[in-house]
This record gives C-alpha cells, sequence and structure tokens, in this order.
C-alpha cells in the first residue's frame, strides 16, 4: 500500500499553484524575445509586464522599479554587496553573506536596529517566523517569507529596496523580484544587455516571470480573504496537542508576533536531524530550519543568538503549514511525532 504523504514544509517551498502553472503553460507557447520591437517580442514584453504588475500590487510596490532576478539570493547580493551594511545573526544566510551581523537579538528574536538606513533586516525569521517591527527607512528589507502570508506594502515600508522569492508563494523555482525606490541608483552585477533598467542583463525568463506574477496575485487574493488565519489556528492546534504530550518541548518565539503557519520546535535531547528522518519515513516532509542551510555543519545560528545552547539548537525540528493543510494532517503529524518522541525518551532513560 502506497504511504500518504503530508507536506509540511512550506516555508522551504510552497507547492506550485494552479494558476501559476496555467499562465506558464501559456506563455511556453509565446516566441518571441520579450527585448525584439516585432509583434512576437512585443507579445512576450506584454508577458512580463503584466507579471511586473501583478507582483508590484500583491508587494504594494506600485510606486517603485520591480527588477527580476534568479530568486532571493542574487537578489540580496544585488541589493547588498558593497554597501557596508549591518544585519542580525538570526537573517538568511544570503544577507549575512554580504553584511555585518553585529546588531543584538532578544529571547523572543526581535532585532535592535540603530541605524535603519545602514541596515538589511528581514521582515520574518524563516525558521522561528518570528515577525520584525519594521523602522522607517531601512536600506534593504528581506521579505521572503512575510511575502504573501502578512500584510506588506514596500510603498508603506519606507525601505530603500527589498525582495521577494517566487516559490515561497506558490509561483515557480528560480525566479524572484527586487524592490526599489524608483530613481534609485543601482550597478548591475550581471553586465550584458540592457534588460531590467540596465539593473540585470540577460533575457528574462519569460515562462517564470508568468507564474510568478500569478502566483503573486492568487497570494494576495488568499491573503485578503483570511485565509492565513486558519491555518494559524492548526499551527496552534499542533502546538497544544505536542506540548500537551511532551511537557519540556519548547515552542520557539511563542511570546512573539509570528507567521501563521511556522512552529520552531526544540525537543531536548533528540536531533533535529533524527526528528526530520523519523518523520519523513512516516510520511511527513519537515525541516531542521532553513532549507538553504541544511547539510551544514553547525547549528543555527538563530537559535544561538537567541540565547540557546549549541545542543539545544541542534535538536531543532521547524513545521511550517500551508493553506491545504488540513485538521486531519496536522492530527496525524502530532500522533506520528509523539510515537516518536515515546521511544525517544524511553532510549534515554
Amino acid at each position: 500500500m502506497k504511504q500518504t504523504r503530508t507536506y509540511l514544509d512550506w516555508n522551504a517551498s510552497a507547492p506550485l499553484r494552479s494558476q501559476a502553472r496555467d499562465a506558464m503553460a501559456a506563455a511556453f507557447d509565446v516566441m518571441g524575445n520579450p527585448s525584439s520591437i516585432h509583434a512576437e517580442g512585443r507579445a512576450a514584453r506584454a508577458v512580463v509586464e503584466r507579471a511586473r504588475a501583478q507582483i508590484a500590487v500583491a508587494a504594494g510596490a506600485e510606486g517603485a522599479d520591480v527588477v527580476f532576478v534568479s530568486g532571493a539570493t542574487e537578489a540580496a547580493a544585488l541589493a547588498c554587496a558593497g554597501r557596508a551594511l549591518s544585519c542580525a545573526p538570526v537573517e538568511h544566510e544570503a544577507v549575512l553573506a554580504w553584511c555585518s551581523a553585529v546588531l543584538p537579538v532578544d529571547p523572543q528574536g526581535a532585532v535592535t536596529v540603530a541605524d535603519p538606513a545602514r541596515t538589511a533586516l528581514q521582515a520574518a525569521n524563516s525558521e522561528t517566523g518570528v515577525v520584525q517591527t519594521l523602522p522607517d527607512g531601512l536600506a534593504v528589507v528581506d521579505a521572503t517569507q512575510a511575502f504573501g502570508k502578512l500584510p506588506f506594502a514596500f510603498d508603506w515600508s519606507g525601505a530603500q529596496m527589498a525582495f521577494v522569492s517566487a516559490h515561497k508563494v506558490g509561483g515557480p523555482k528560480g525566479i524572484g523580484a527586487l524592490f526599489l525606490k524608483r530613481g534609485l541608483d543601482l550597478a548591475a552585477h550581471i553586465r550584458g544587455g540592457g534588460q531590467e533598467m540596465g539593473r540585470r542583463a540577460g533575457t528574462e525568463n519569460v515562462a517564470a516571470i508568468a507564474g510568478f506574477g500569478a502566483a503573486a496575485e492568487a497570494a494576495q487574493a488568499d491573503l485578503d480573504s483570511g485565509v492565513w488565519q486558519a491555518v494559524a489556528k492548526r499551527r496552534d492546534r499542533l502546538e497544544d496537542a505536542l506540548r500537551n504530550e511532551a511537557t519540556d518541548l519548547t515552542c520557539v518565539g511563542k511570546q512573539a508576533a509570528r507567521l501563521p503557519n511556522t512552529s520552531l520546535l526544540v525537543a531536548p535531547g533528540w536531533k533535529g536531524e533524527t526528528q526530520v528522518m523519523q518523520m519523513d519515513l512516516a510520511g511527513f516532509a519537515v525541516s531542521a530550519g532553513s532549507a538553504c542551510s541544511s547539510g551544514k555543519l553547525r547549528g543555527s545560528g538563530t537559535l544561538a543568538a537567541m540565547g540557546f545552547s549549541p545542543e539545544d539548537a541542534g535538536c531543532a525540528l521547524r513545521v511550517s503549514l500551508g493553506p491545504t493543510v488540513t485538521d486531519d494532517d496536522v492530527d496525524r503529524f502530532v500522533e506520528a511525532w509523539t510515537r516518536q518522541w515515546n521511544k525517544h525518551r524511553a532510549r534515554a532513560a
């Protein structure tokens, strides 16, 4: 009998939306290069510009320049490289690669920002789900996890730049967007043609961009309809049920504002990687933290910054839900996790 699989790793990548799939399928039939001026080229350009408008509306960036890139990692490099920016150790690896991680973090994951104009700050943490208060005038905002799950408007944020990635909202992998205040000067890293207003050379990936636009529009509709409020209730249901079974379990950031779908659970003495493997065998896709950091021989920098010991940081399990996850999915996960937790405790006794 084939095992039922339940996907609980939405922060790593959301399933592809049907709207994105349909938009991409249609775009594959548009043969022109969007930089060409003939009819076929203009048709391809129309696909790109429609998607650009869809994404701008969803991100509240209608008064900004929207630059298509290969994803949030490239956007972070384009926004942060060579600017001597500060950040906190809780930032994603893509930001930490370019910024000085010196800003203090409290035990609930909140970052203290001294100089917004020289700071890169995430809107929400991919591991803990902790949401930051964004001071006016930030240099860069990583909105990758917040986009589509929480209200966010780039034009109202006061930031100089922000970036998002399509696959976090049910679009295709390998496409993202950088938002810039209109008229902001930014040197291209990838040079050649004059695509993307001279900020990112190379022929645009028309099909991926079309999928991104459709996904962004659908994600905004979900957000407006209150879908994520229902997800938050299921997240709380999961945490409460697990805490009833394992009283020494820590739900990281529980007292802070968090993404509605994210639980980072620390079970003392039970390695996160072991939990991931055991849950995988039981039919559940979860993670031990950020997908981009998996396989690295160190604990979570986020948890270390929040004051967790290396031992406890190595015992973290991230469960991230999505709108299609049901109460039954949550209950079955709780049952499977509890069964393995009890076995772990019996072996450790």
